[in-house]
């Protein structure tokens, strides 16, 4: 059936039966939109395979097979963007916990006001539309070469997304969570199956080095070329400015009994999918020297995954290819329920609550259950539009940070206004439609690089087009200008709302505390003094906790013991 042994359908089955039994049990347990979006009850594990889960999914293997098949080791990079992020969600976990907001909307409304929240709610499902597209082509991408065509990528998108809407739907976060924990098992079996397999057929690292032409170049973390210093800071400081803005970036940090349980979970489980990125890394290598001594190379970069799978997997043993492409499902099911629910709780809470406000909780459970439809129709659409993977993941890249330059400003800085955060979201926004190529099919409305790309500096063109990373500097630096000269000029945030909000990060969270109030302070909370770096300014860079720098420091130990063993085992 399909092209797989009758052990990979029963595998496959199991699977599916399980998941969707989770979701209608969790389902029994909402009660209100609370419980819906941010259910504050799991431990460090679950918090863990959580991060894990939603932050990993089959398009990035994909992305990085795919990268590391046409660039080499360089590859690693297309995931590996969040590297150097990691170590700061450490410090970032908690003041999303703190918030004690069910979405980041909520953050931008008590920090700006209800219109930044909208403008936050509408960039955040344009945001998670997309990346739902992207998981959904990554992952046809995979069904597609490993079933030897039999199932279509537009089948695969098909059935994917009916089978993350029933159970996300019905359980909302609980469920997400909860299946997470399985997912993030098969995410890990998915990462290394192939690997052992793929290397052992090619001679090693020694084979793969005696296939592949240049290969010094290809086996170099940072090559010459495209992937360079430049491109890998440019890509780093874009992805800590987005990181915060991601819409479920605070399920993630903020689901958690307390601070401590997000943060290790949000940082470790991040830390976990660094390791998996190894492995997509370097079976994308040792596809370069699998297919070129087979002299047959995949039609399109991104079946490199799924084809090592078919090839590979049935001659080992009956239900290995099953196993494989349930691990596949789980990895973007995992991700897709989470966005789904993140986005939806956006609309929710941060648009219609706002026109409707009266309604009873059962009402606004059930809309956010029909924007969840809405949001992943137009994921949907966008995975059926885009040309491939790696271009998705990169417009993923842009729109993520739109907003996060007044985040972080609003955060840091008491003097940033609610126009120079609206000024600053939509010249960034104008810088990057202005830089890039505008196209509705055949018919081009305008491409920077067919008219203006010639008359910039060399040094800031790649293959004749604008370079991603001077696109990044230009969209990032005026967004960050643009704010700031708005809002010296501009009406202050009154004192008193100011104060609310910094009150807010200021204050730990307790242990059951409840909070009916997004973003709001229990009756009885106690409010620590302000204790900040620059004491008689208006900055608000508070003085780290002894938790807070160990915890970091590690961070930045786990960072470079990672890249110093992917630097160990190229070179070896």
């Amino acid at each position: 059936m399909l092209g797989l042994h009758v052990a990979d359908i029963f595998v496959l089955g199991l699977y599916l039966v399980g998941v969707t039994i989770i979701g209608v049990w969790a389902a029994r347990r909402i009660r209100n939109i609370a419980d819906f979006f941010m259910p504050r009850r799991f431990g460090k594990l679950m918090m863990v395979t959580h991060a894990f889960g939603t932050g990993t999914h089959s398009d990035q293997a994909v992305s990085v097979a795919s990268k590391s098949f046409t660039n080499g080791l360089s590859g690693i990079w297309y995931q590996w963007l969040w590297l150097f992020a990691t170590p700061f969600y450490w410090l970032i976990a908690p003041v999303m916990r703190r918030f004690r907001a069910i979405t980041t909307g909520d953050v931008f409304e008590a920090r700006f006001n209800p219109s930044v929240a909208m403008l936050y709610a509408v960039v955040g499902m344009l945001n998670l539309s997309i990346n739902i597209g992207v998981m959904l082509k990554g992952s046809s991408a995979v069904v597609d070469a490993s079933t030897g065509g039999l199932v279509s990528s537009n089948v695969a998108i098909a059935a994917m997304t009916v089978m993350f809407v029933i159970y996300g739907i019905a359980g909302g976060l609980s469920a997400a969570i909860i299946t997470d924990f399985i997912q993030g098992i098969l995410i890990v079996v998915f990462s290394f199956l192939l690997l052992p397999f793929v290397l052992h057929a090619v001679g090693g690292l020694g084979g793969i080095r005696e296939a592949i032409p240049k290969a010094d170049e290809m086996f170099s973390l940072v090559a010459p070329g495209e992937i360079g210093f430049f491109w890998v800071i440019m890509i780093s400081v874009n992805g800590l400015v987005g990181i915060v803005t991601q819409p479920h970036t605070m399920g993630n940090c903020a689901a958690c009994k307390s601070e401590t349980e997000g943060r290790v979970g949000w940082m470790c489980g991040n830390f976990v999918k660094r390791i998996c990125t190894v492995a997509w890394c370097l079976t994308g290598l040792a596809a370069v020297a699998y297919f070129t001594s087979r002299e047959v190379l995949p039609e399109h970069p991104d079946h490199v995954f799924g084809l090592i799978a078919a090839d590979f997997l049935p001659k080992i043993l009956p239900g290995l290819l099953g196993l494989f492409l349930a691990a596949v499902l789980a990895s973007v099911m995992s991700s897709c329920d989470s966005f789904m629910i993140a986005s939806s709780g956006l609309f929710t809470e941060n648009i219609y609550r706002r026109a409707r406000p009266n309604e009873n909780e059962k009402h606004y459970v059930l809309v956010a259950r029909v924007t969840s439809l809405v949001i992943v129709a137009g994921g949907v659409a966008f995975a059926y539009w885009l040309p491939g993977v790696v271009k998705g993941l990169e417009i993923f890249w842009k729109v993520s940070a739109m907003m996060g330059i007044a985040f972080w400003l609003g955060l840091f800085w008491r003097r940033t206004t609610v126009a120079g955060a609206w000024a600053g979201t939509l010249a960034g926004f104008g810088v990057l439609l202005f830089t890039s190529r505008i196209a509705f099919g055949q018919y081009v409305l305008w491409d920077f690089d067919v008219h203006l790309a010639g008359k910039l500096p060399a040094f800031m063109l790649w293959q004749g087009k604008l370079y991603m990373p001077w696109q990044m500097v230009f969209y990032l630096s005026i967004g960050l200008s643009v704010n700031v000269l708005v809002s010296l000029f501009t009406k202050p945030v009154p004192k008193e709302k100011l104060d609310n909000f910094y009150a807010l990060v200021r204050t730990p969270v307790r242990r059951g505390e409840k909070v009916s109030v997004p973003c709001t302070l229990p009756e009885d909370a106690v409010v620590p003094e302000r204790r900040n770096i620059f004491g008689n300014t208006s900055l608000e860079i508070p003085i780290p906790t002894r938790t807070s720098i160990v915890g970091f420091l590690v961070g930045w130990g786990c960072v470079a013991a990672i890249i110093l063993a992917v630097y160990l085992i190229a070179k070896g």
